[in-house]
């Protein structure tokens, strides 16, 4: 089944996503379903690496109502959802509910950690990475593991990620979501809603592949609504 992997990667490329690993479900462990309803076997994760899906998005959201509601989603959906039809795999997202354990997926496939933002940490790419969905198949498909590396976040002594937020929205008791909110809607969060996240943009990792201004204003406008 390697040979199929190498497709679903190959079409993901079209639209600017990758394959970001695979969860196998034990048997007897709690799986969703497939696309005939039988139990899943693999869910192989969908997503992106910095921005490279972003000149996709924007070609066909400009052939899209103005007044479309959650665009990226939507695209999302359609672009994966298209993918799976090809290979008889059911599509899921994120933001379907109920709610798909995802980031547990992620850290099983990826072996990747929660960084202090809640953002799981990626040895290459830092925190600019995103899970976009998933292939769920009723057959096992086979993907090369990812190797254990180091958590990033262990070797951060100084923790810019933790000191740069004005509104310190980010502590280790969690995430003050009202604070973040009140502050990027405010007339002192404008650096937030045109720049992005600033305890984010302050992390020293994956630097290579940080979403561009533009990028991380879109995504700011869609938290900030």
């Amino acid at each position: 089944m390697r040979g199929i992997a190498d497709e679903i990667a190959a079409a993901l490329s079209a639209n600017g996503l990758i394959l970001r690993g695979c969860v196998t479900f034990a048997e007897g462990e709690e799986a969703p379903s497939g696309l005939s309803g039988a139990s899943a076997k693999s869910a192989i994760l969908v997503g992106q690496a910095g921005a490279e899906p972003w000149p996709h998005f924007l070609r066909w959201r400009e052939r899209q109502p103005q007044a479309i509601a959650n665009p990226l989603d939507t695209w999302s959906r359609q672009v994966i959802g298209a993918v799976a039809e090809t290979f008889g795999a059911r599509a899921v997202s994120p933001s379907d509910r109920p709610y798909l354990p995802f980031q547990q997926w992620a850290m099983q496939a990826e072996g990747l950690k929660p960084s202090p933002l809640g953002i799981l940490m990626h040895p290459k790419y830092g925190l600019w990475h995103a899970y976009r969905g998933a292939l769920l198949f009723e057959d096992e498909i086979g993907v090369e593991a990812s190797q254990a590396s180091i958590h990033l976040c262990d070797t951060c002594v100084e923790k810019p990620c933790m000191k740069s937020c004005p509104a310190d929205a980010y502590s280790t008791e969690g995430f003050a979501y009202q604070s973040c909110l009140a502050h990027v809607r405010g007339a002192t969060g404008s650096p937030c809603r045109t720049g992005g996240c600033l305890d984010r943009n302050a992390c020293p990792y994956g630097t290579a592949y940080r979403y561009p201004p533009d990028v991380q204003a879109f995504h700011m406008a869609a938290f900030a609504r």
